[in-house]
């Protein structure tokens, strides 16, 4: 039976949110007691010590006791309110307010005693702090007992408010213990334990142990979080075993037998290896809900073809998603040159399709003459019906946002019918992905998935030279360029906008296509970008592909997709701009033949860190894996994922990094519970994921 994902419980009375309140914390997404507790600290203020003046680190948080010698508002450079204070010692400290109200002036009198907390800093008048807090004390007022929780918020929460809640919370809120003693640490303590640690940390605890989150209460934290992610993931795949799928069965003889007698080149082992598991899959009635994955230019759509094959001749249709009308349409194109001598109907379809032609192909789709049907998110459109949906290929799936997989999801379930035993069945799923998936990811937002890896490049494949270079030495660049036009080799010139912006001030490909126009006389020059009309696109790269054009100037439409063998010289304008995930995709449009390749990345000065950092890794590899695994690191699961922004519930507290170790025995945890113990798996989920479990396993 499949886990409740029953909305959360509201806020007791106990905690007195008012109904505005509520409204702001829901911002900050705190929608329950429990949502409240776990909104854990960024990090912490040590208020539990007076620091003198003398001693103040530069830069660093401290707390100092000290008495007001005067106040003046002063005008120059700007107004400003500056107040004179000195401690025992007789160590001076001016506090600076450059944003002040009147009423702020009745804590500055002369002879007030001050905690003072904020950073310290050089100033005109020696140290300085600008803007601290500042509490008005008696000389034996107590330091605090705990370090003081600094929280993530939003507009209209302030530090202040959070902890008054939080502490009231702790006051009158329990986290009673879920899950049972054998899937814990017993070196962690109970949940309600580590939550109260963290809130409220005792000046005895190493302040790094927490910030850096190595804390054996962070480490509850993290098996908790990452429990509820394996237990969502593991019951969507026993869901999914549920589900009956049509049996997809090659016949002698058939289109699968044909189409690979036509190919014109040998599958590599790699290939033959990944087919297998494939056809294995689909020639089942349990779902196949597998990743195909490799790296650019390894071979998947030759192989998501094969299966394409398999399922025309067990007779069902086939449905084929990419998320970006350009690699939509190039795998139509690949699609329909492959199957239309076999007399097997590819049928198109997209946004850009007119309204008389849309409704063509719906009209063939429900009779079942369309046999693939090939488009962009168009397919999961209300008004696409299909006779008897069987297979769906999904090219860069997380490159669709979550309500779309969502939506295709459904529609996937509500297109097939079974014209024979009358029982509700599910296709069959293949999803493609160029981008190499970490372990650490495989083991979790993947986990539900079986994978099978394509970790050969074709044997006429040649090593691909990565150099970096200043955009100031662009006139080498384009010299060059020159020369490998006079050598019949075919050139990308990458840009990342098509239209001047004053911000960026990139270079754009309207211009460079005016400047390249000019500078290379004798080289026949092509522009494509996202605005022009898809039969506008269609017909340059369309040139580029038959030799028409020798340098073609683009914007990052032909990231993906995009097979031109004879293309040898990849140049990425601006590549500083640039993630690892669309440089590695880019440079993997060339090295598609025999001609030795190179990919130029050209960058302009000063670079930030992750900049620096991103190019470093380009030029040091091309292994996708690697690639893959060391964006991971840079950019965090949320951003590699691309779901930053969608809803999806992403870890918050565990790093699938350096977290390894606790996501294998959460995994392990996840697979006991559900076997022995499903009202705590429930229970648990309940708590930490509410009704967003199955944002997971989309």
């Amino acid at each position: 039976m499949p886990i409740s994902n029953a909305p959360s419980h509201t806020f007791s009375k106990a905690l007195k949110i008012t109904p505005l309140m509520a409204e702001k914390l829901a911002r900050a997404g705190v929608r329950s007691d429990t949502d409240l507790l776990l909104h854990l600290p960024l990090r912490y203020e040590d208020e539990t010590r007076i620091t003198p003046v003398s001693a103040l680190r530069l830069g660093e948080f401290a707390q100092v006791q000290v008495t007001v010698i005067e106040h003046e508002v002063k005008f120059r450079p700007r107004r400003q309110l500056v107040v004179t204070t000195q401690d025992d010692s007789g160590e001076v400290l001016v506090l600076r307010y450059v944003n002040f109200y009147p009423s702020m002036l009745a804590n500055f009198r002369a002879g007030q005693l001050l905690r003072v907390k904020g950073e310290a800093r050089h100033g005109f008048f020696g140290t300085e702090m600008i803007h601290p807090r500042v509490e008005k004390v008696a000389q034996n007022t107590p330091v605090a007992a705990t370090l003081t929780p600094v929280y993530p918020t939003v507009e209209g929460l302030s530090q202040s408010t959070w902890r008054k809640l939080i502490a009231r919370a702790l006051d009158t809120v329990a986290l009673p213990e879920i899950l049972p003693s054998n899937v814990l640490n017993p070196k962690w303590g109970s949940l309600m334990d580590a939550v109260r640690l963290l809130h409220a940390p005792p000046p005895e605890v190493n302040p790094s142990a927490l910030t850096e989150r190595d804390h054996m209460a962070w480490a509850r934290l993290k098996f908790e979080e990452l429990l509820a992610q394996q237990i969502s993931i593991h019951q969507a795949r026993m869901a999914r075993r549920l589900e009956v799928a049509p049996k997809l069965l090659g016949v002698a003889g058939g289109v699968l037998v044909s189409f690979l007698a036509q190919l014109p080149f040998n599958l590599t082992g790699a290939q033959q290896r990944a087919w297998q598991l494939i056809a294995q899959d689909m020639g089942t009635t349990t779902p196949m809900h597998r990743l195909l994955q490799g790296d650019v230019g390894s071979g998947k759509t030759v192989v998501a073809a094969l299966a394409c094959a398999q399922c025309v001749d067990a007779g069902k249709q086939c449905a084929v998603m990419a998320p970006t009308e350009i690699l939509a349409e190039q795998l139509y194109y690949k699609l329909h040159e492959w199957f239309t001598p076999l007399h097997v109907n590819v049928a198109w379809l997209a946004s850009s399709v007119t309204k008389k032609n849309k409704q063509a192909v719906y009209d063939a789709l429900e009779k079942g003459e369309v046999h693939i049907l090939v488009g962009t998110h168009a397919l999961i459109q209300e008004s696409v019906r299909f006779y008897d949906l069987g297979l769906a290929v999904i090219d860069e799936q997380h490159r669709f946002g979550v309500k779309q997989r969502l939506a295709l999801r459904t529609k996937m379930k509500e297109a097939v019918r079974s014209l024979n035993d009358g029982q509700e069945h599910a296709p069959h799923q293949l999803m493609m992905s160029a981008t190499p998936i970490p372990r650490t990811l495989a083991l979790s937002y993947f986990a539900d998935l079986d994978v099978a890896v394509i970790d050969e490049l074709p044997p006429n494949r040649t090593p691909i030279v990565t150099k970096l270079i200043d955009v100031r030495r662009r006139p080498e660049v384009v010299a060059k360029v020159a020369q490998d036009v006079e050598q019949g080799k075919q050139i990308y010139w990458v840009c990342p906008l098509i239209e001047e912006s004053e911000t960026l001030e990139l270079q754009t490909a309207i211009a460079t296509f005016e400047d390249l126009t000019a500078a290379l006389p004798n080289a026949r020059v092509g522009l494509v970008h996202g605005r022009l009309k898809p039969a506008e696109k269609r017909a340059v790269m369309e040139a580029f592909k038959t030799q028409a054009l020798d340098v073609l100037i683009a914007t990052t439409v032909i990231e993906v997709g995009v097979d031109v063998p004879n293309a040898s010289v990849m140049v990425v304008e601006h590549a500083e701009r640039f993630g690892l995930a669309q440089l590695h995709q880019l440079r993997g449009r060339v090295g598609r033949g025999a001609v030795h390749s190179q990919c130029i990345l050209l960058f302009e000065t000063p670079l930030s860190d992750i900049a620096k950092e991103r190019l470093k890794v380009m030029y040091e590899t091309t292994d996708g894996f690697e690639v893959a695994r060391r964006d991971l690191q840079l950019r965090g699961a949320g951003e590699f994922l691309g779901v930053r922004q969608s809803g999806l519930p992403l870890l918050r507290f565990a790093d699938l990094e350096t977290d390894v170790a606790l996501l294998e025995d959460a995994r392990d945890a996840a697979a006991w519970l559900l076997a022995h113990d499903h009202a705590a798996a429930e229970a648990h989920l309940l708590r930490w994921l509410g009704n967003r479990a199955e944002l997971l396993t989309v």
